[in-house]
């Protein structure tokens, strides 16, 4: 099992990762998943510099990323969290419905969380998202806990730099195929 480094992912950037990452998986033809840009409307832009210092949103945006594996149609958004407590106000309505579109369109939608004070990322599929979704707008929690994720679903990070997620989307895929137990 890869580790991390004593620093983890101290002073770099989460989503950096993973767009190195996707950047390797296009490179070896495993995936094509690109950065949702966040539509922006600038109002000043420094003359010099020519850098933007003041915008506002045009729109909701969907999710970080959207692309394809292997010819199945991804989306995902990826959430850093700095408890084992993930507050669901950082999913936001817009982006679960985009994701259950995804879904419907037979693609695969997840969530890539970064527990920060663990070090460690996780994959959470859609399916039990929603089961924490629905659960808070029943009036229960409106977050759910670092036990209650599906702990076989932990990305692993090799060569300190790759955030290994497809390996995570396979299991997912397997599961689907397999169908609800037969203990359910």
């Amino acid at each position: 099992m890869a580790t991390w480094s004593s620093r983890g992912l101290r002073g770099s950037s989460f989503e950096e990762l993973i767009n190195f990452t996707n950047e390797d998986y296009r490179n070896r033809n495993l995936a094509l998943i690109q950065k949702v840009p966040t539509p922006i409307t600038p109002i000043t832009i420094d003359p010099e510099s020519r850098h933007i210092t003041l915008a506002y949103f045009d729109r909701q945006s969907t999710v970080d990323y959207i692309g394809a594996v292997q010819g199945i149609p991804v989306c995902f958004d990826a959430k850093e969290c700095q408890t084992d407590t993930f507050p669901l106000a950082n999913v936001h309505e817009h982006q679960v419905r985009f994701m259950e579109d995804m879904e419907k369109q037979d693609g695969v939608a997840f969530l890539l969380i970064y527990y920060t004070v663990r070090d460690e990322v996780y994959y959470v599929p859609l399916r039990d998202l929603m089961v924490f979704w629905n659960r808070e707008k029943q009036g229960g929690r409106k977050s759910f806990t670092f036990e209650e994720i599906d702990h076989n679903y932990r990305v692993q990070i090799k060569n300190g730099v790759y955030v290994q997620y497809l390996e995570a989307l396979q299991l997912d895929l397997v599961s689907r195929d397999a169908g609800p137990s037969e203990d359910a």
